[in-house]
């Protein structure tokens, strides 16, 4: 088989890996059926394929909810459920709408009912209740993609702007008890910042947002100091959170799929946090300190890399790591390294990442095209397009964070 069919044989499998139907289950195998009624709400890229396994396993018990996840994302029906699609990253008034939809579905509830939260990433755009200006809220999430902030810095943020994250849903929900069964994208599995911890006690500070919004030099008005001086909620004490899937599970599953296509595989980690042209330069290192090996082998890495705006192309981070790679690996014999995130999607685009091999440099100089001035602006998305390096999955049902290998076939 090529290089490019035992990538994507590895992204396949590793997506499969990672759907939640099966974790969901599980957890709510140990769910003690409430005397009450029992309300779903499920939020993020992975909402639908949750809440769809929820509804397989809990069947007529549930009496109703709200799921909202990403644009396309929906997969039809679900019984009993009231499905919206809404924006990410940017939320939405979509966003806004499905959140009131899921208030209203919560708010009233009394001691003996309990409310099933299936939660995961990208659950901080599309389940939102402003307390500042959906315009400013707007500004405040595009400043913060653009200038690097990682994942942690941008919830910590958005945390004080928002009536439902940081806890705050978890006290909407109250007298009612909340069992959240929530998918990890960010390393490390921190509950209070996946989707900003909408029923999770925050451990971050007014002090640290305060540091975040030095640090990069976010522009702030005087009602949005205000409310960065607020503390949110410390103490829940209505909620039971069970955690399933993370990126571990990608790496394993990336590893087992490389063995069996005869490479010799090895893990370098499970939390790469830098940014994607240094992730893509990284790899291509590796590969050519091994560009002489006799036997194949496979260098997998997961986590979440940033980019750095500094154009205005089209792209996201792991097509930047695969055409930042390109051109070390120029000429070296059957290399290759692809990176795609698990949602299905990457940065504003279409695909879910992006594949270079050995040729993909001269492929690119022989159009006119320089990696150095695609990479200034931003733009790996129409430069992958032309050596036929994107990698389009459509949305998957699932978000773990992001898959990276080297594959050096011999």
């Amino acid at each position: 088989m090529s290089l490019r069919t035992d990538a994507q044989k590895i992204i396949d499998e590793a997506i499969f890996a990672s759907k939640p139907d099966t974790a969901v289950k599980k957890a709510l195998a140990s769910f003690e059926q409430p005397k009450g009624k029992l309300v779903l709400i499920s939020a993020g890229k992975a909402a639908w394929q949750m809440a769809k396994a929820a509804t397989e396993f809990l069947g007529d018990k549930i009496h109703g909810g709200v799921v909202v996840t990403k644009y396309d994302h929906s997969m039809g029906e679900l019984p009993g459920l009231e499905i919206y699609e809404a924006g990410h990253p940017v939320p939405d008034e979509n966003s806004f709408k499905a959140t009131e939809k899921a208030i209203k579905a919560v708010k009233n509830l009394e001691k003996d009912d309990t409310v099933i939260f299936l939660l995961s990433g990208g659950g901080s755009a599309l389940f939102e209740k402003p307390l500042v200006d959906a315009a400013v809220l707007e500004d405040i999430t595009k400043q913060m993609l653009a200038c690097g902030a990682d994942i942690v810095e941008m919830n910590t943020i958005r945390k004080r702007f928002s009536a439902v994250k940081g806890g705050r849903f978890a006290q909407i929900c109250e007298p009612a008890k909340v069992f959240s069964i929530v998918l990890s994208d960010i390393i490390g599995d921190p509950l209070d910042m996946i989707a900003s911890g909408p029923a999770y006690p925050d451990s971050s500070t007014c002090d640290q947002a305060f540091e975040i919004v030095k640090k990069y030099n976010l522009k702030l008005n005087v009602e949005m100091e205000n409310l960065l001086k607020k503390e949110t909620p410390k103490q829940i004490t209505n909620v039971e959170t069970l955690i399933t899937g993370s990126v571990r599970q990608l790496c394993n599953s990336a590893e087992a799929t490389a063995i069996k296509l005869g490479y010799e595989p090895h893990v370098l980690t499970a939390s790469l946090t830098c940014t994607a042209r240094d992730a893509g330069s990284f790899l291509a290192s590796i590969a050519q300190y091994y560009a002489d090996t006799d036997h194949s082998m496979a260098f997998i890495a997961g986590g979440e890399t940033i980019v750095q705006l500094t154009g205005k192309g089209l792209g996201g981070r792991n097509q930047e790591i695969a055409l930042a790679a390109a051109e070390k690996i120029s000429g070296l014999s059957n290399t290759a390294i692809f990176s795609v995130g698990s949602d299905g999607t990457d940065g504003p685009t279409d695909a879910a990442g992006g594949y270079c091999d050995y040729t993909s440099k001269q492929r690119l100089e022989e159009q006119g095209i320089s990696i150095p001035d695609v990479l200034a602006n931003n733009d790996a998305y129409h430069a992958l397009e032309k050596c036929e390096g994107l990698v389009i999955t459509g949305p998957t049902g699932t978000n773990v964070n992001d898959l990276s290998v080297l594959l050096i076939k011999r």
